[in-house]
């Protein structure tokens, strides 16, 4: 095998890796963002919680730790490009299984006034009945048709294999970098990879907002039947589609690594032929004997090292610190999509539930048929808003009649709403220019720590416990930040809901709105509060390791005034 390789040089095998390596990061970062993006429409489509979708989401980091010690401890003594490629092909199964669930389920369906109108008109109702006809429909429409039962568990699966086939990415990765490139080289390419990693993202939400915007069954239904705009509660994207896409690319960034050497000799250095089959073959045959040996005498040293490490006060209280600021990132992150949806999009509030001027209409409180009025408020249903009657069919629907409207010169018998959730008002476009601006700004000073952060941890503990260091906070990071932080703030997220869907069996579907100032004080205090008692750990290692600077200093000092003055 390495003999059809001795002809090519170094370089070039090194500088494919490279570009693999790049664009498999790019594929996992989109294939993740692409996630958090679709985290509102799959919530939707399944009628889940808030908090269920946060397990669901959480699902990454529980396959992600199944394998992350396994991978990164035996990973470098077997083919670390081909496991790389395995993961890849992993993670594109993963995808691929998290957007099948859609081919098994039946045509997505919204009950709402509107199909019920069209019969009744067809049949030729006169407009004197249509007040009784109007309030007798609304009060069947007290649930939302079952549309997933427990089809989510595959979106669950999905992402935990997609977590699975993300370990050796990065381990292996990094560490075939380290071993094969110049010492000084290693840094530049690393940063190479970081770099092209961030485009990820970027790709991953534009990728979420063009799904976001086709209907979920498109293809399988026609448009012009579709009688919610994206605007809506109920508006479910082609979330589907996004995960067949990322599936792909997936895949793409898996083939190289097949036909990428299992080692290289180091940059700079000649391959002679002398590096052969037979090299490797003799090097892996006396693994399991070296495997062994080192394996019993981490058992031996586990337990202390662990003892030692913990009980280093910089580290514990740096590895506090970040476990705090990492569940504020995930939460802040996975809910983010949500929360500029919520907070910029329609306005829909408490007073247009139940009021003094529809109390005699008999509404149902589980219906969700929003219309808007001309003073941009949205009311939940037409027969909320006091409608008695309607013209128009479809999308074009108007009703009249609404008592509930407030308008600016009333006039009986002029308040009408149409169909449809309020669009978002030049207000809400302004106040978002300025939540971007904020919320890059935050992005950027939070990123600068990263760095500075990685050398504390490595830097005030021993060299030996290094490797053990980053590996236990790896795993506490994604046990006690990666995990729970999207179901509890989930769970938060769903007390500040004022109207819930329900399912054809009569259990409790997703949120159809939400209580826009509550929402928005929960869930930023919630990451400030997170954010700042982390600060307030990190404030505690600075003062510590100023302390322990300043003692070696006055040792030196000590030192040398000894060495000048023996007597």
């Amino acid at each position: 095998r390495f003999e059809s390789l001795i002809l090519f040089p170094f370089d070039i095998f090194f500088k494919i890796f490279i570009v693999a390596l790049s664009f498999a990061y790019f594929s996992k970062t989109l294939s993740g963002t692409y996630m958090k993006s679709a985290i509102t429409q799959i919530e939707r489509r399944f009628d889940l919680s808030s908090s269920v979708v946060g397990l669901i989401d959480g699902s990454f980091e529980m396959g992600n730790l199944l394998f992350l010690a396994v991978v990164s401890h035996f990973g470098a003594r077997l083919h670390r490009p081909r496991l790389i490629g395995m993961g890849c092909f992993l993670m594109a199964i993963g995808s691929a299984l998290t957007g099948l669930p859609h081919f098994f389920m039946r045509q997505y369906e919204y009950d709402t006034v509107i199909c019920f109108l069209s019969k009744i008109l067809q049949n030729g109702v006169g407009q004197d009945d249509q007040k009784h006809i109007l309030i007798s429909t609304i009060l069947t429409l007290d649930y939302v048709k079952d549309t997933g039962s427990s089809m989510w568990i595959y979106v669950f699966l999905g992402n935990a294999l997609r977590g699975i086939g993300e370990t050796p990415v990065t381990p292996l990765g990094i560490s075939y970098i380290d071993d094969f490139a110049k010492a000084e080289n290693s840094a530049f390419y690393i940063a190479c990879l970081q770099t092209i990693m961030l485009l990820g993202p970027m790709f991953g939400f534009l990728l979420g907002s063009m799904c976001a915007k086709l209907y979920v069954d498109i293809g399988f239904v026609s448009v012009d039947s579709v009688t919610i705009t994206t605007q809506d509660a109920r508006w479910v994207g082609a979330w589907w589609l996004g995960f067949f896409v990322s599936s792909a690319i997936l895949v793409l960034a898996g083939v190289p690594f097949w036909f990428l050497p299992r080692s290289l000799p180091i940059q700079g250095e000649e391959w002679n032929e002398n590096f052969n089959v037979d090299q490797g073959n003799k090097e892996q045959s006396v693994l399991p004997n070296t495997h062994s040996v080192k394996l019993a005498n981490i058992s031996k040293g586990f337990l202390p090292s662990l003892k030692r490490l913990l009980c280093t006060p910089a580290y514990f209280l740096l590895l506090c610190g970040i476990v705090l600021k990492f569940n504020s990132f995930i939460g802040l992150l996975t809910f983010k999509a949500k929360y500029m949806e919520q907070q910029f999009g329609q306005s829909a509030s408490r007073h247009s539930l139940m009021s003094q001027c529809n109390q005699d209409c008999s509404c149902s409180t589980s219906e969700w048929d929003p219309v808007c009025s001309d003073s941009g408020i949205t009311y939940v249903s037409s027969c909320l808003a006091g409608c008695t009657s309607s013209t128009g069919q479809g999308k074009n629907t108007v009703f009249h009649n609404c008592s509930c409207v407030l308008t600016p010169s009333p006039v009986e018998g002029s308040r009408s709403v149409s169909l449809g959730q309020c669009p978002r008002g030049p207000g809400c476009t302004r106040s978002f220019t300025s939540y971007m601006a904020v919320s890059v700004l935050s992005s950027f000073i939070n990123s600068l720590g990263t760095t500075p952060g990685y050398m504390i941890t490595i830097r005030c503990i021993t060299p030996e416990l290094k490797s053990l260091a980053l590996g236990i906070q790896t795993l506490v990071m994604r046990t006690l930040g990666g995990i729970p932080a999207p179901v509890y703030f989930g769970a938060l997220i769903d007390s500040t809901c004022l109207k819930w869907g329900v399912k054809g069996c009569g259990h409790r579907g997703a949120c159809r709105m939400y209580d826009s100032n509550m929402y928005r004080v929960i869930f930023l205090s919630l990451t400030t509060c997170l954010s700042g008692c982390s600060y307030l750990f990190i404030i505690a290692v600075i003062v510590l390791l100023r302390k322990q600077f300043r003692k070696e200093e006055v040792k030196a000092l000590q030192q040398t005034a000894k060495m000048c003055h023996p007597d």
